[in-house]
């Protein structure tokens, strides 16, 4: 009964680091991956996700579930994702009351979450050469040409969203990469967190629930095909993926620029005087309530700030965990 009980609890724990994962990962910056180093079961997360191969697969059709289940480390698996869903599920309405009400303050605080992040990612840079400019500067520039060049509204078919699942999920496992700031860049990142908003509230339509549902496949699909394939570009090229990450994420804080998506910022301050235009609101009418915004800068400063330190908070939290754990060994 004792054993049992210590199993439960254990469990349990992981289920909480869970929840923490998950709200890392409802939040553009931060990574979950992070979250899995500090609270000490990135490897295991990792080496759960790899042992979903094909000896995994021929013990499930061949009917030996036991030895499927503990081939995959299935228990640590069911509690750690039971804790990211009751998280996702529990903050995607919040998230979509923040993005429509206060976007400024919203964005400014992703803003200052992305910034911080990709500064963590560079510091540990040594002795740079010419070549790793180079690196930086073209992850920079892919991130402004996919942020620029990509349309303001992507697709909403389903495939898309298969797409997204897939890429999203492959930067949950890296540490300083985060899945929704991939939706983001995505363009998807207010639709799914709206969907799911929607289903909690009871909202939701079939739709809804098929998107939610393709969108689950990609990211099972994603993480099993991708995760090897990352874990040897970081193994073998990690200076090199790192610096293109980096300038990646440098390169697209243009589509988290606070005042960017001027159509969101005026319909959250003038949204009733609005109400008649529906959703297809002139250009011209935007531009014109543009100009009358309260561009709240002193706000969006105090959260950009706020965004930043939790970063570095997080940061030396993740850096005391690694010590202590240097020393217990």
């Amino acid at each position: 009964m004792a054993k049992k009980l210590k199993g439960f609890l254990q469990y349990l724990m992981v289920t909480v680091k869970g929840i923490c994962m998950g709200a890392a990962d409802v939040i553009p910056g931060v990574s979950g991956g992070t979250i899995a180093f500090m609270t000490g079961i990135y490897e295991e997360l990792v080496g759960s996700i790899n042992a979903i191969n094909m000896t995994a697969i021929k013990l499930l059709f061949t009917g030996k579930f036991r030895q499927f289940w503990k081939h995959i480390n299935g228990n640590f698996l069911l509690s750690l994702i039971l804790g990211i869903l009751i998280s996702i599920l529990s903050l995607a309405k919040l998230m979509q009351y923040l993005l429509n009400n206060q976007p400024i303050q919203t964005w400014a605080f992703f803003f200052g979450l992305i910034v911080a992040s990709s500064i963590f990612i560079l510091k540990d840079i040594k002795a740079w050469k010419i070549k790793d400019f180079v690196m930086l500067v073209a992850g920079i520039i892919l991130g402004v040409v996919v942020c620029t060049l990509s349309p303001t509204e992507t697709p909403d078919g389903l495939w898309f969203i298969l797409i997204c699942g897939a890429t999203a999920i492959c930067a949950m496992i890296l540490p300083g990469i985060s899945g929704s700031f991939i939706l983001l860049i995505l363009g998807k990142y207010e639709h799914m967190m709206g969907t799911v908003a929607d289903i909690v509230s009871g909202k939701g339509d079939l739709m809804d629930f098929l998107t939610v549902i393709v969108f689950v496949i990609g990211a099972a699909a994603g993480i099993i095909a991708f995760s090897k394939f990352l874990h040897w570009l970081l193994k073998h090229y990690h200076r090199e993926t790192l610096l293109v990450m980096a300038g990646f994420i440098i390169g697209s804080l243009v589509k988290v620029w606070p005042w960017s998506d001027r159509k969101t910022v005026v319909l959250s301050q003038f949204g009733n005087e609005l109400s008649a235009y529906g959703e297809s609101i002139p250009a011209e009418v935007i531009d014109r309530y543009f100009g009358m915004v309260d561009m709240h800068t002193a706000g969006a400063v105090a959260f950009a700030l706020a965004g930043f330190l939790l970063v570095i908070i997080i940061e030396i939290a993740s850096k005391e965990v690694s010590k202590r754990r240097t020393k217990q060994q």
